[in-house]
């Protein structure tokens, strides 16, 4: 019999910034036009993660209106019947992103 102890080797977050649990309506469209309503459920300075009412497309690019800020050019990145994740076109700056999750929120 052989025995061997081990280690599971750390996973390394893939995230360029932290993640923040946020329950806000926004909506969501094409060519600027708001189409549908969706919640966002945590967003990052990269994108969010939203719960919509229609299914969305892997690759579908999107505009997504958020509240206090207003029109944010994303990109579907991962799509599971009505939940679905985006990437910002451009990343939120520390100021837009406190804006947008309220004053407290810490920023990495």
């Amino acid at each position: 019999m052989i025995a061997a102890e081990f280690e599971p080797a750390p996973k390394p977050d893939r995230r360029r910034s932290r993640r923040t649990p946020t329950s806000l309506d926004a909506k969501l469209g094409r060519g600027g036009l708001d189409r549908a309503l969706c919640k966002v459920t945590n967003v990052s300075l990269h994108g969010a993660r939203l719960h919509t009412y229609s299914p969305l497309e892997k690759g579908a690019s999107i505009w997504l209106t958020l509240p206090r800020l207003g029109h944010v050019m994303a990109t579907i990145v991962w799509a599971d019947d009505f939940e679905a994740g985006c990437q910002f076109e451009y990343p939120l700056d520390d100021a837009a992103f406190a804006k947008l999750v309220g004053a407290n929120a810490e920023l990495e």
